[in-house]
């Protein structure tokens, strides 16, 4: 049997993590499920991670490290502001499916969790989104293509609330739920209270 490099392993756990969220709820995580889900002893879980908390906080750097850049990037690229908010509004919705159970760790550990580490993490997270989306905005509302009288402040909280939303429908709708209509529809929405 080939040896996988602890990255590789790393990898494999935080997915299966995120799969027993999505699939079984966060009363189903346990050492032994995530062991039995990767295919590995539950003594080599913690070979790779020290505790529970440890995968959270590497799950949450890989939200860092890979859905804020993105999100950064999107954010500062030339082009219409209303093609860049499309852009990152699907990236974001794209970035949620694909680590299935991400929104629902995010919001469990933001609810319920004590760690600081932890809730500064999720607090830059959350910024992040609120102020890339918020420069976005003020460039529309600054090229005079969007509606001045529009709060910024406002409607990106109000922005903030679209993954609620999306976890809810992947949660009631496993099997049905379409992301680029789901993308499409609330980007219609946004558009309606940002035009003139």
């Amino acid at each position: 049997m080939i040896r996988k490099s602890t990255d590789t392993r790393q990898e494999e756990i935080k997915k299966a993590f995120l799969n027993i969220i999505y699939r079984d709820g966060l009363k189903k995580l346990s050492t032994r499920n995530l062991a039995r889900e990767v295919g590995i002893s539950e003594g080599a879980i913690f070979r790779h991670f020290a505790s529970k908390n440890d995968i959270i906080l590497a799950i949450i750097n890989d939200v860092q490290q890979d859905m804020i850049e993105e999100l950064r990037v999107i954010t500062l690229e030339s082009g219409s502001p209303a093609k860049r908010l499309f852009k990152y509004l699907c990236k974001t919705i794209t970035y949620l499916i694909e680590n299935n159970g991400i929104t629902m760790l995010l919001f469990s550990e933001a609810a319920y969790g004590n760690d600081k580490e932890l809730i500064s993490k999720l607090n830059y997270i959350f910024n992040s989104q609120k102020q890339l989306a918020g420069k976005i905005i003020s460039d529309g509302i600054a090229e005079g293509i969007w509606d001045e009288s529009v709060s910024v402040e406002d409607f990106t909280t109000l922005y903030m609330g679209i993954p609620i939303t999306l976890n809810i429908e992947l949660i009631l709708n496993k099997e049905n739920f379409h992301k680029d209509n789901f993308c499409i529809r609330m980007h219609e929405l946004l558009m309606r209270i940002l035009n003139r």
